[in-house]
């Protein structure tokens, strides 16, 4: 009786056990190897831990633990079980061997279903997470991706990385809204926030601002209207953003900013000019006070409106932060796209500490006669 009361006692510190050791992550990879490092450890065997990347498709090894004893021990005994919750799919297979020796007991083969199903449990968690934040951020890229058309005098490109390997859905955004008499109105916001509830008020966002810049009101009274109307609500979260109309048969840009960083201009020789802009409050205040500043916009220029992902960093004055991007020099006649493209990269975008959104727009050459 006292050696089944000691079987027992160990039976249950091994399952205590592998609560703590695994599934400490999130990562796939990482549950695997803690899983077979502990079954080889418990279990004194060799183990192999091979996925499906999806229901009846081959299998590919994940992990494995132990060192497999080939010699003239007798047999090896070997248990297979599958990588699944109960009633649930298989997500793979576990296989213990034991080479030599005694098979294994019943408390052994307790420990090991235990095991794998709490892994089990673990991957599937993490399979659930994935699949919705690679839902969370198609929609995101979606939101972003899909402004509205401008017209066909302006070229245009837009970019948006989120922060970090496992971001969901923010409050960053772009935005183009055709105007009457070949103008368009360019947009770039950012919702204070992240999260998906930053996204539903980005998304209230656009299409307030859509159905008031087709009353083709100038830009800054544009501003004014969204704030009257966003302040009206108090669940919804402040909001920069920075309006630019853009007029190609006066080669003019009309600017309008509700606390949002400037916009900035790449000559056709690569040089870059941060646009001087008065500053009003955040959209949702309710204070207004909002200025239109209007300058030239040659046909060899490319605007570049940014969220602020893009240029800060922690612990640097804001100015520092602007300064980095006005010392950058592009390739000659750069347009759009490769605007979107260097600056990106140069500025070192994909490790950014908060989600950037890039809008870069060029009025587009008239073909000679």
């Amino acid at each position: 009786m006292a050696e089944r009361d000691e079987a027992l006692l160990g039976r249950a510190r091994a399952m205590e056990q592998a609560i703590g050791e695994i599934g400490t992550t999130l990562d796939e990879t990482t549950t695997c190897r803690e899983l077979s490092a502990f079954l080889a450890r418990h279990l004194h065997a060799s183990v192999t831990i091979d996925l499906l990347d999806e229901p009846g498709g081959p299998v590919r090894r994940a992990a494995s633990a132990g060192a497999a004893d080939t010699g003239g021990h007798g047999g090896a005994p070997s248990l297979a079980v599958p990588l699944a919750v109960r009633g649930g799919d298989s997500l793979g297979i576990v296989i213990v061997t034991r080479a030599g020796g005694p098979g294994f007991a019943a408390d052994e083969v307790a420990v090991l279903r235990h095991a794998v199903r709490l892994a089990a449990r673990h991957l599937g968690h993490a399979h659930r997470l994935a699949a919705t934040e690679d839902t969370a951020l198609h929609l995101q890229r979606a939101l972003v991706a899909e402004p509205g058309r401008p017209h066909p005098n302006l070229e245009i490109a837009g970019g948006y990385l989120p922060v970090g390997p496992r971001a969901l859905v923010g409050g960053d955004w772009f935005e183009t809204v055709r105007l009457h008499y070949g103008r368009s109105l360019l947009v770039v916001g950012d919702v204070m926030g992240h999260g998906l509830d930053a996204a539903v008020d980005m998304s209230a966002y656009r299409t307030a601002l859509r159905e008031v810049a087709a009353t083709d009101l100038p830009p800054h009274r544009v501003l004014r209207h969204l704030d009257s109307v966003v302040a009206e609500d108090d669940a919804r979260r402040p909001a920069t953003c920075l309006l630019v109309r853009v007029d190609p048969a006066r080669g003019t840009a009309t600017f309008a900013n509700a606390g949002h960083l400037p916009p900035a201009v790449f000559g056709a020789d690569g040089s870059v000019e941060i646009v001087d802009l008065p500053v009003g409050p955040p959209l949702g205040t309710g204070v207004g006070g909002y200025e239109p500043t209007t300058r030239p916009l040659a046909t060899g220029e490319t605007l570049l409106m940014f969220t602020d992902g893009l240029i800060e960093r922690r612990d640097e004055d804001i100015d520092v932060s602007l300064a980095r991007l006005a010392a950058l020099r592009l390739p000659a006649d750069s347009g759009p796209e490769r605007v979107v493209e260097e600056v990106l990269a140069r500025l070192d975008a994909h490790h950014a500490e908060d989600d950037v959104a890039v809008l870069a727009a060029r009025v587009r050459a008239r073909p000679g006669p």
